[in-house]
C-alpha cells in the first residue's frame, strides 16, 4: 500500500492559540492479547513512554485522568483513580477515572483540557487501559447485557445485534451496504497489516469478509473489532507554554450525551441510520477549531469503527458527505490511501484492537504520529490537521477532538 498524501491547503490551519491545550508526548502500547502484563503494567508502560516522549518525568505531572470504560467486567483494577496513581507513584495527586463506554479515552482528554483551561494544573497526563482477554467473549460484555441489563427494555441485547439493525436500517433507507462494509474491512485491515501496534496484522479479501461467520444480520466476524488489552497516554499542556517545542494543539474538543444506554433504541429521536451524539458533538468541535468543511480542512481521520457499518455511518454524521453518500465515499477510495480524508490509517477498532478504555487516547496518539511525521509508511504526507471521533454505547454518547500540527 503506497503512502498517502494529503492535498490540503496549510492556511486552512489556525495560527492563534489562545487558551488551547497542546499535547506534546503520547505513546502506545501494542494493542492484542497481552496475557504477560496486567492492568497496571500496561498503564504505567504507556504513562512513562509518553512523559519521556514529552521530555519530562513523572514529578512533573501535576494531575492525571484514567479512562476506563468496565473495570470490574475484565480485571480487578481500573474502578479509581487509583488504579493509575499507585503504579506511577502519584501519591498526593489528583488522578481521576474517566468512564463513557467506547468514547472514555477521549472524554477524559477533555476533561484533562478543561482543568488547564480553568488553571487547576499546569501538566496533565491521560493514560486510557483496558484489560479485555483475560476474561472470555463469554463473561464479558455479552454477561453485563445478559446478566446484568436492564431486565425488559435490554434484556440480552448485544453490540452486534445493535448495530445489525443499524446496518439493516440502512439498506433499507440508502440501499445495500454490504460492498462498502467489505470495502472499510479491507482498508482498515490493510492499514493494520502495516501498524506494528496492532491487534490483527494482516489483509483480508472480500471472499474472507463476505463468507466469514455471521454474527446479526448483515453483519459478520470480519465486520466486527475485536476484544483486545492495551494502554496509551498522552501529556498535555496549555498551548502558550508549548511554543518553541513540538506539539499538537486540540482546537476543538466535545462530548454529547444524547440517549440512554438501555432505552436508546426506543428514542423517537433514534432512526437507527445516524448518531445524534456525533452530529452533535462535531457541531461543536468543529465550530472551535474553525472547521466549516471537514472533508477539504481536514487531512487524516481515526473514527470510531466498532463494525464496519459504523463507519460509514459516522462519514455521514461527521459531514464529510451526505445522509445516504457514506457507500459511495468509501467505495470512491477517498477515504483510502492517497484518498481526500485517509480514515483510520491506525487499521481502526477493526484491525488495531478496541481495548475500550484505551481506544479515544489511541486515536489522538495515531494523529499525533501523523502531525509529528512519525507514522512510517502509513504517514499521511503533509497533515497538517487531524480528527479523532468515538462513539459510546449504542450511540447514546459520542466525543470528537480535533487536532492542529502548532510545531514551532
Amino acid at each position: 500500500m503506497a503512502p498517502t498524501a494529503s492535498t490540503h491547503r496549510p492556511d486552512t490551519v489556525r495560527d492563534e492559540r489562545g487558551d488551547d491545550v497542546a499535547i506534546i508526548g503520547a505513546a502506545c502500547t501494542m494493542f492484542g492479547e497481552l496475557f504477560d502484563h496486567s492492568f497496571g503494567d500496561l498503564a504505567r508502560s504507556t504513562a512513562l513512554a509518553a512523559i519521556a516522549d514529552a521530555g519530562l518525568t513523572i514529578a512533573d505531572i501535576d494531575a492525571a485522568w484514567l479512562g476506563t470504560a468496565f473495570a470490574y467486567t475484565y480485571s480487578d483494577e481500573g474502578n479509581a483513580g487509583t488504579s493509575l496513581a499507585e503504579p506511577l507513584g502519584m501519591a498526593g495527586k489528583p488522578v481521576t477515572r474517566v468512564a463513557a463506554y467506547c468514547a472514555s479515552g477521549l472524554d477524559a482528554i477533555r476533561n484533562a483540557v478543561a482543568a488547564l483551561k480553568a488553571g487547576t494544573c499546569d501538566i496533565a497526563l491521560v493514560v486510557g487501559a483496558e484489560k479485555m482477554r483475560d476474561v472470555g467473549p463469554r463473561g464479558s460484555l455479552v454477561a453485563q447485557h445478559v446478566d446484568r441489563g436492564h431486565p425488559l427494555l435490554a434484556k440480552g441485547r448485544t453490540a452486534p445485534g445493535m448495530f445489525g439493525l443499524v446496518a439493516e436500517r440502512y439498506r433499507a433507507d440508502h440501499g445495500d451496504p454490504r460492498e462498502a462494509m467489505t470495502a472499510v474491512a479491507i482498508k482498515n485491515h490493510a492499514y493494520g497489516a502495516m501498524n506494528p501496534r496492532a491487534h490483527f496484522r494482516r489483509a483480508v479479501t472480500t471472499t474472507q469478509v463476505e463468507s466469514a461467520p455471521a454474527l446479526s444480520g448483515m453483519i459478520g466476524l470480519l465486520d466486527a473489532c475485536p476484544t483486545t488489552d492495551g494502554a496509551s497516554a498522552v501529556v498535555l499542556i496549555r498551548a502558550a507554554d508549548a511554543r518553541g517545542r513540538r506539539s499538537a494543539t486540540i482546537t476543538g474538543i466535545a462530548t454529547s450525551n444524547d440517549l440512554g444506554y438501555f432505552t436508546a433504541q426506543f428514542s423517537q429521536r433514534f432512526d437507527f441510520v445516524s448518531f445524534e451524539a456525533t452530529r452533535n458533538a462535531a457541531t461543536s468541535a468543529f465550530k472551535q477549531a474553525g472547521v466549516t468543511v471537514p472533508i477539504e480542512q481536514i487531512d487524516v481521520a481515526e473514527v470510531h469503527d466498532c463494525f464496519t457499518i459504523t463507519e460509514i455511518v459516522n462519514y455521514e454524521d461527521l459531514g464529510l458527505c451526505q445522509p445516504g453518500e457514506g457507500r459511495e465515499l468509501v467505495l470512491s477510495g477517498a477515504t483510502g490511501p492517497a484518498g481526500r480524508l485517509p480514515v483510520n490509517t491506525s487499521g481502526g477498532l477493526k484491525s488495531c484492537g478496541h481495548p475500550i478504555g484505551a481506544t479515544g487516547v489511541r486515536m489522538v496518539v495515531d494523529i499525533c504520529d501523523h502531525l509529528w511525521r512519525r507514522a512510517g509508511e502509513r504517514q499521511v504526507d503533509g497533515a497538517r490537521r487531524g480528527l479523532a471521533h468515538a462513539l459510546g454505547g449504542p450511540g447514546s454518547l459520542a466525543c470528537v477532538a480535533v487536532l492542529e500540527d502548532t510545531s514551532s
